[in-house]
């Protein structure tokens, strides 16, 4: 496993941990025949597609799209390709990947977006947002993209968030109805719906806290894009000890109602980012050429009921259509 949150302190939650990792593993049918049999085939298959210029082909890499579509082979080809495309539509938003930049480096000492060390109970990294830190004065969009891409690419670095996902807890204190022009609407839409499909993460909990009533129609509209199972995994919070009821205190800032100081989680957040600097600045390199190997819905869903065993990795489990 790769470098990521804080290892469990003591043996009975190393075992818990161990027991969660293989729950999931088993659910979505993962050993290592299948895992070795679905990483040839997919390094194939990006060898030979003529619309792939380049992409990671090492095993943490791909593991996180085949773990995010349960070892469908042809469903991991269609993602690979819209998280490509996902790049390339938005490219503004993934150069400069680098923590080190001065505006980067400011925004991550502010709060505004880290990866606590600790896990929550379930085992996932939580992920925390202090948007009201974010300057407009000061910063624009594609640096507010560059800091949600930079975190996001470094925690699925590590494969036990491949397998047990992500909790998010988004402060929105400060944040003001200006907010609403940070991104046209079109870019916004494309952004939550091309996220979701096109973004090898589990996204198990969206935990928001202190939503103005100026960004309640955004929210609103946020969520109303998302997948009826993403949106069964949206909280909005109208207090602290709300949070804390859903949220375990020791994976929180002391700021949230947690123990550890913030300052210290972004101290240790900055430490992991400096071990995985170069992998981030290496992602700069990915391109596709063309975006006509991209499926819509209709014709995803028609291939899948056409497929034959032979088909897909592993055997004729219910998958989900993006």
């Amino acid at each position: 496993m790769t470098i990521g949150a804080q290892s469990p302190a003591n043996s009975a939650e190393k075992n818990n941990l161990a027991d969660k990792l293989k729950f999931v593993q088993t659910q979505i049918g993962e050993d290592e025949k299948l895992k070795e049999q679905c990483l040839f085939q997919l390094r194939e298959w990006i060898s030979q597609n003529r619309d792939i210029e380049y992409i990671p082909t090492d095993d943490n890499f791909l593991l996180r799209f085949l773990r995010s579509k349960k070892y469908s082979l042809f469903l991991t080809q269609q993602m690979i390709l819209k998280y490509m495309n996902l790049r390339k539509k938005f490219g503004h938003y993934f150069p400069d990947m680098d923590y080190q930049k001065p505006e980067a480096e400011e925004l991550i000492n502010s709060g505004f977006i880290f990866a606590s060390p600790f896990r929550d109970a379930e085992g996932r990294r939580v992920i925390i947002y202090n948007i009201g830190k974010f300057d407009l004065q000061k910063f624009t969009n594609a640096d507010f993209g560059k800091l949600f891409t930079m975190t996001y690419e470094a925690v699925m670095e590590d494969e036990e968030t491949q397998l047990l996902g992500v909790n998010h807890v988004v402060d929105l204190a400060g944040v003001g109805a200006a907010f609403s022009t940070l991104f046209t609407v079109t870019d916004f839409s494309r952004l939550i719906t091309w996220g979701e499909q096109s973004y090898p993460m589990a996204h198990k909990h969206i935990n928001l806290l202190n939503l103005p009533a100026a960004l309640r129609y955004i929210i609103d509209y946020a969520v109303s894009l998302m997948s009826k199972k993403l949106m069964q995994r949206f909280k909005i919070h109208n207090s602290k000890p709300s949070l804390l009821e859903n949220v375990n205190t020791e994976c929180l800032p002391q700021e949230m109602g947690g123990i550890m100081p913030m300052s210290e989680m972004i101290k240790l957040w900055k430490e992991e980012l400096k071990l995985k600097r170069d992998r981030l600045l290496s992602l700069e390199k990915i391109n596709l050429l063309s975006d006509q190997g991209i499926l819509g819905r209709k014709n995803i869903a028609e291939h899948l009921r056409n497929a034959d065993a032979h088909g897909l990795c592993g055997s004729f489990r219910k998958l989900e259509v993006d």
